[in-house]
């Protein structure tokens, strides 16, 4: 049975390790995507990539939402069943992202401001009648020497929690992302201090807009080194680092965390999941919505050929049953041996 209430549907998407997949890349993110297997970006080849993930068996038992972008909640499949009710057949629920991407935050250089505030009220309407169940906003918060400033941070925050009662007003639950990016040279200790500063900000705005806690699922970065950190943490330091930042600061009300993997590796996003949920103690549910992590291998495999679909169904099915299991703790590298 489909859940109506916003706290039903937040704990469902969440439930017995059940995680996100996250299929709402813009038309130019996906279509890099493509070009990286050397597969054109048209209308059909996106159809056809996505309804091979949607029709996928992991799908069932690994996967409790979808985010999908404006093209995919209303495109039709190849037999003309709407992608979104093969979604549902699946037992997954189909959400659909919301925002309407960055634009330079005044004229500090790296920060960004998301917008997509207008409107958003009769978007979030027409989404409600095509079945959307949920709601993503992304915020982008980037690291430099100067950055980021606090009013960079609080304009996002504010942001996120207007669309978040915006979500919540028209019946879906929001997701909120405040994704601190990973890119820079910037040591774990420095995402770990402006990752708090953003959740502080963020559910102090959540509170001021008298959002439902209990209604409301959130997606943040982990606490990792920066990419070009010559001093990458261990598994073990983000897993603690992460979890002893977002105890700090997220309310024991939330039914669940979905980690973004932010340009972590397969293996390492599932990896520091994992190793969260062997520490355990938490109030949430530490779940995952990824893209590329869930996505990637199975893009590689199907690489615009009709006879490798099943070949990509199974790389998908693969890493989602894999961070199922790191979802609930139950992860080993030796089950990446296929």
């Amino acid at each position: 049975m489909i859940p109506n209430t916003l706290k039903d549907i937040a704990n469902y998407i969440v439930a017995d390790g059940k995680g996100i997949l996250a299929a709402d890349e813009s038309t130019g993110t996906i279509e890099k995507r493509f070009k990286s297997i050397g597969v054109d970006s048209t209308e059909e080849n996106r159809r056809k990539y996505r309804e091979m993930l949607f029709r996928a068996p992991a799908m069932s038992e690994a996967i409790g939402g979808v985010i999908l972008f404006d093209e995919t909640i209303k495109q039709v499949s190849s037999d003309g069943k709407p992608l979104r009710e093969i979604i549902l057949e699946k037992g997954s629920l189909p959400g659909i992202k919301v925002d309407q991407g960055l634009i330079d935050f005044k004229t500090v250089n790296g920060e960004k401001l998301t917008q997509g505030l207008e409107g958003l009220d009769d978007r979030c309407r027409e989404y409600a009648s095509l079945g959307a169940k949920f709601t993503k906003w992304r915020a982008v918060i980037n690291i430099d020497e100067h950055i980021p400033t606090q009013d960079c941070i609080d304009a996002n925050m504010n942001a996120l929690a207007k669309y978040a009662s915006i979500a919540q007003k028209n019946g879906m639950v929001p997701i909120v992302e405040p994704e601190v990016i990973m890119d820079g040279s910037h040591s774990i200790d420095r995402c770990y201090e402006v990752t708090q500063v953003s959740l502080t900000s963020l559910f102090s705005h959540l509170s001021a807009e008298g959002i439902d806690i209990e209604g409301t699922l959130l997606k943040p970065n982990m606490v990792i080194s920066g990419t070009t950190n010559e001093n990458q943490a261990s598994v073990n330091e983000v897993a603690e680092k992460t979890l002893k930042c977002l105890l700090a600061t997220v309310p024991n009300e939330l039914p669940g965390i979905v980690f973004l993997s932010g340009g972590q590796s397969d293996i390492d996003a599932t990896a520091h999941l994992d190793c969260m949920n062997k520490i355990g103690g938490n109030p949430w549910k530490l779940s995952f919505s990824y893209g590329r992590a869930l996505q990637q291998a199975a893009l590689k495999a199907w690489n615009g050929e009709d006879s490798n679909l099943e070949n990509a169904q199974n790389a998908f099915n693969h890493r989602a049953l894999m961070n199922m299991k790191a979802a609930q703790g139950n992860w080993n590298e030796k089950l990446e041996a296929k």
